[in-house]
């Protein structure tokens, strides 16, 4: 999360676009995307140079050929305004548009190239980020605007991930429509929690089926590049399994789609599967079952029209609510051992509909719930205060759980607040991540654990004989401290003693008033 002098920088950019007559915030988004995209290029290409003059090598896959030098970030932000307008209106925008077609491989920050893959729809040679750049559309109003917006990008050092993570979340929380549809971006640490408890393998097939700008899918890629590089780098066939076979993400907004692609193409994942798709509207057979990881924040919009639902996942639960449909959705989309980390309004806890009842019976029962993480209504602020929560399953299709682990999050390391300032001395997310490996590796202290504590167990049977509610407060135990208070009798005399006081006080008061 970004405070201070950076957040006032990129607040300055935000009104130097807006004033400049770009007055949608989702397009100022996606041309400050498309700026930071071609500052990140010029970025890697630097990096490709350094480490050529360290080996006496020549620069292997540039990102840049000699002839496409004046297309550099680096060479165009010193051009007078009219002259950095033409390059980028003309010839660096196209640059990036063609990035990912065949013969012209995209750069990541790995520094492999890569010009195949299957976008979708369009041209077989094209990747999936070529297809979404088809329809990107420069739209900076004027030369003096454009200028203005490179040298204050220009100024912010983004070769921190962190930075540009944190930079790319202030930014989609500007959006106007925000939380509309039920629409909340997730944060990210939030979504490395959740990417750290499902700790995901070089064998995984990871999904998010409502990816937005792919929050979840870079984290999970972050995550294989740290702990299995060795196995993802391992020869060209594992390679090509992480750039093409791994990811696959759906989105029913194309420019969310296009900020995606970008998103993941800077952050080593060259041709993911990320496509348009209503994913409860849509039903495909070749997906039935497909993926062993999803990682997921659903857009929960209330209800839907039976008929706008696809009929599979009427058949697995049958309701109007988005919450539950796409519950549905990941049991249908997982294969057989496949997990999932889902975060559901708390409404999918405890809701009294015959649905609701029977979607929770289903996870207990049928499937294997291995945990819920109760969240504080503010981790969502100031999009939103909604109460969630963080579902843990597995899918087995045959039962498997004994018992749930509930843990009661007080803290994210931020405020509840609007302002959400940071106070990660107070954050319980490692706590969490260690308690649960504990439970995975062991599990003996977690089973030992009072219904006192953040976290304990609560065996099947118990959850069933509730009507399987899965809120945490009708398991928790409170801890209430005695209090003692004196006698009657004393309290009583102390009011006399304070009343004669007052009395006598009074008296003093109309002696001086004569």
């Amino acid at each position: 999360m970004i405070t201070g002098e950076l957040k006032s920088k990129v607040d300055r950019i935000w009104d130097t676009m807006w004033s400049g007559g770009i007055s949608n915030p989702l397009s100022v988004i996606e041309q400050l995307t498309y700026l930071l995209f071609i500052k990140r290029l010029d970025e890697l290409h630097t990096l490709k140079e350094r480490k050529a003059a360290r080996t006496g090598t020549p620069v292997e896959e540039p990102v840049f050929t000699a002839e496409q030098d004046h297309l550099r970030w680096s060479r165009f932000k010193e051009t007078a305004p009219e002259i950095m307008f033409a390059t980028v209106r003309d010839e660096v925008f196209p640059f990036i548009k063609s990035l990912g077609r065949n013969g012209n491989g995209s750069s990541n920050g790995n520094g492999n190239g890569n010009g195949n893959g299957n976008g979708g729809d369009g041209d077989p040679d094209d990747s999936t980020y070529t297809n979404h750049m088809k329809d990107a559309i420069f739209m900076m109003p004027a030369p003096r605007v454009l200028a203005n917006v490179v040298d204050q990008l220009d100024s912010i050092d983004m070769v921190d991930s962190d930075t540009k993570g944190d930079l790319y979340e202030y930014m989609l929380g500007k959006i106007a429509s925000a939380g509309q549809n039920g629409q909340f971006r997730t944060p990210r640490h939030i979504i490395k929690l959740m990417v750290e408890m499902t700790a995901p393998t070089p064998k995984d097939v990871i999904c998010d089926p409502a990816c937005g700008t792919a929050g979840f899918l870079i984290a999970a890629s972050e995550h294989l590049v740290k702990h299995h590089s060795d196995v993802v780098y391992k020869d060209e066939i594992s390679r090509r399994r992480f750039n093409e076979g791994t990811f696959h993400g759906y989105d029913f907004d194309s420019t969310m789609l296009r900020i995606g692609s970008m998103n993941m193409l800077l952050h080593g994942v060259e041709n993911p599967d990320i496509r348009y798709r209503d994913s409860l509207a849509q039903t495909d057979d070749d997906e039935a079952e497909k993926y062993s990881l999803i990682l997921a924040n659903p857009p929960f919009a209330g209800s839907l029209d039976y008929e706008s639902t696809a009929k599979d996942l009427q058949q697995i639960v049958k309701t109007k609510k988005t919450e539950l449909l796409f519950m549905a959705l990941f049991l249908r989309l997982l294969q057989s051992g496949g997990r999932a980390a889902v975060i559901v309004p708390d409404g999918v806890l405890f809701g009294s509909s015959n649905a609701h009842k029977s979607l929770r019976k289903m996870l207990v029962e049928d499937q294997k719930l291995d945990a819920v993480i109760s969240m504080p209504s503010g981790v969502f602020k100031p999009y939103a205060g909604v109460s969630t929560a963080i579902l843990f399953f597995t899918k087995t299709n045959s039962g498997g759980t004994d018992s749930v682990w509930f843990y009661d999050m007080q803290s994210d390391g931020f405020s509840l607040d609007d302002k959400r300032s940071p106070q990660q001395d107070k954050s319980d997310l490692p706590d969490i991540l260690t308690r649960w490996q504990d439970l995975r590796a062991d599990g003996t202290a977690e089973a030992e654990r009072p219904r006192t504590a953040k976290s304990f167990l609560v065996p099947k049977d118990e959850i069933a004989g509730n009507d399987y509610d899965l809120s945490i407060n009708r398991y928790k135990e409170v801890e209430y401290e005695e209090v003692e208070y004196d006698p009657p009798g004393v309290i009583l005399e102390r009011l006399a003693t304070l009343e004669a006081e007052i009395a006598e006080g009074r008296k003093e008061l109309e002696g001086l008033l004569g």
